[in-house]
């Protein structure tokens, strides 16, 4: 079984493997002979997503991110907020306890794991809460990642059109990053700058959710690697000169690989058990707050971009 998993893990580094098929193949190694190393997998997902968003920042212009940030701040505001309204709704429809729902409702308006891991101490949520909040995400990226570029590709969206789309309807960094990688290296772009500025708004809705739940003392996980990612950016945008293009092409192909090996753990990483523990209520909640934002994402973007 270690055989196995480390062989995957070395073919991922080859370009024959995209980032669907390395999640494809981390999905069936999980649910057939098992994931030999869950735990250090976990830890290791999360270093190396936010490296390799880190090292994407080396081919991105500072002020094409700073546009983005700019032209979208309304719209970002609008679906953020407008998802976790909505989510609130549907999951006192749904019955679905109250810290499930929140956390549930705040990995689909922000950025999937990373807002629930960001949201689950202020609202002291429990391991088990946690666990099916991120196992409803999980199932609902794998799902995006494949159909997201047949969808794009069946409408004609322009590379423009589907980067912000997936960045908008699509929870995790990495899925967004592997569904764009996908369909384009403008897309990549956009949809990598659309996300990470969406990102920053981890931080005011914890404390909006520290506000509701009245938990003064919880910590708010700040995602310190967006500072990294925008650092990066500058030093692509201001010193071109001093370094030759082939170092800044360099460290975007290695980030790329390590999205790629990422996407592989995390398909790795989905167990019967996560499938248990998810149920159904959560689930549809998640389904159905992700179908909403999707349509509603997608029509207007078709009629703005």
């Amino acid at each position: 079984m270690k055989i196995v998993f480390f062989l995957l893990i070395l073919l991922c580094l080859t370009p024959w493997f995209s980032p669907p098929i390395a999640l494809a193949l981390g999905l069936i190694l999980a649910l057939t002979i098992g994931n030999p190393y869950p735990k250090q997998t976990a830890k290791t997902t999360k270093i190396l997503l936010q490296t390799s968003v880190v090292l994407l920042g080396f081919g991105m212009n500072l002020s094409e991110v700073v546009k983005a940030g700019k032209s979208g701040i309304l719209f970002t505001i609008a679906t953020i907020f407008g998802t976790l309204a909505l989510g609130f709704l549907v999951g006192r429809l749904l019955k679905v306890k109250d810290k499930t729902s929140s956390l549930i409702s705040s990995g689909t308006a922000i950025c999937g794991g990373s807002a629930i891991a960001a949201v689950a101490p202020v609202i002291d949520a429990d391991s088990e809460e946690i666990s099916v909040s991120l196992g409803t995400v999980f199932i609902l990226n794998s799902i995006a990642l494949f159909t997201f570029p047949v969808i794009g590709h069946a409408l004609n969206l322009s590379q423009n059109q589907f980067g912000v789309w997936a960045a908008i309807a699509i929870h995790d960094t990495s899925s967004v990053v592997g569904a764009a990688a996908k369909y384009g290296s403008e897309a990549l772009q956009i949809a990598t700058t659309v996300k990470l500025t969406r990102a920053l708004w981890i931080a005011p809705v914890a404390l909006l959710f520290s506000f509701f739940y009245r938990n003064k003392k919880a910590k708010i996980a700040v995602p310190y690697f967006i500072l990294f990612f925008l650092l990066a950016t500058i030093i692509r945008t201001y010193t071109p000169a001093t370094y030759p293009p082939s170092i800044f092409d360099s460290l975007v192909m290695l980030a790329k690989t390590g999205l790629t090996i990422t996407l592989f753990l995390i398909g790795a990483s989905l167990s019967t058990e996560v499938l248990k523990k998810v149920g159904l209520r959560p689930l549809v909640q998640g389904v159905l707050l992700w179908i909403i934002i999707t349509v509603v994402s997608l029509w207007a973007v078709l009629k703005i971009l």
